[in-house]
Parts: C-alpha cells; sequence; structure tokens
C-alpha cells in the first residue's frame, strides 16, 4: 500500500515536499515514481527514480525545479517542489514499477501500484 501525503495550498513560487511511504513486509520495487492530473487534463509524467540505485528521471516542465529522492530505509519516496507554479497545480500520485522498461520515461501503464493521491494548489 502507498500512502502520500504533503499537499496543500501555496503561492506561486513556494515550495512543496509530498512523501509517499510504502507498506508491507517486503517492498522492493525496481523504481517508483510521481506522476499528477489536473482537472480536464490526461494523467502526466513528473518524475521518477531507480530505487535500489537511485537514477532519476524528470519531465521537462519539472526539470531544475522538482527533486524526487527516496530513503530506503524508511521504504518513502519524495517529491520536492520548488519555484512552483499556478500550472502545477495537480493531484498527485505515487507509484511502483517492478520493471526497468518505462521507468525513465514514465510510462503510466507500467507502473502497477498507485497511492490515494495528494491535492497540490498553487495560487497566483
Amino acid at each position: 500500500q502507498l500512502q502520500a501525503s504533503g499537499g496543500g495550498l501555496v503561492q506561486t513560487g513556494g515550495s512543496l515536499r509530498l512523501s509517499c511511504e510504502a507498506s508491507g513486509r517486503t517492498f522492493d520495487p525496481y523504481g517508483m515514481g510521481w506522476f499528477r492530473q489536473a482537472p480536464g487534463k490526461e494523467r502526466e509524467f513528473v518524475a521518477a527514480i531507480n530505487w535500489s540505485g537511485g537514477s532519476t528521471y524528470y519531465a521537462d516542465s519539472v526539470k531544475g525545479r522538482f527533486t524526487i529522492s527516496r530513503d530506503k530505509a524508511k521504504n518513502t519516496v519524495y517529491l520536492q517542489m520548488n519555484s512552483l507554479k499556478p500550472e502545477d497545480t495537480a493531484v498527485y500520485y505515487c507509484a511502483t514499477t517492478p520493471r526497468a522498461y518505462g521507468l525513465a520515461a514514465g510510462v503510466g501503464s507500467l507502473f502497477d501500484y498507485w497511492g490515494q493521491g495528494t491535492q497540490v494548489t498553487v495560487s497566483s
């Protein structure tokens, strides 16, 4: 089970840190990712990380502003979001994938377990 948290309301230029904690006895995915979906829009890839080696991947729209990281001891992945813009407003979801294929490109259909989502609202 994945539990996402950390969303909220922030002004343009502000920061938030999202967390996604995995529960269960055994947790060893190949990778984890963050996706987002704004009202009336398709779900889109935000960032991903290889769970073991820590390699990271980002959508162009968030490069240089967002940072994905993980704490293996806590089974938790984070998304540090800086310099937030109104267009970052969305529900943010975390997800896991057991496979390398699709991780770097953030192919959502290849991620198999999803958290419940946390709302991020950036006011202008």
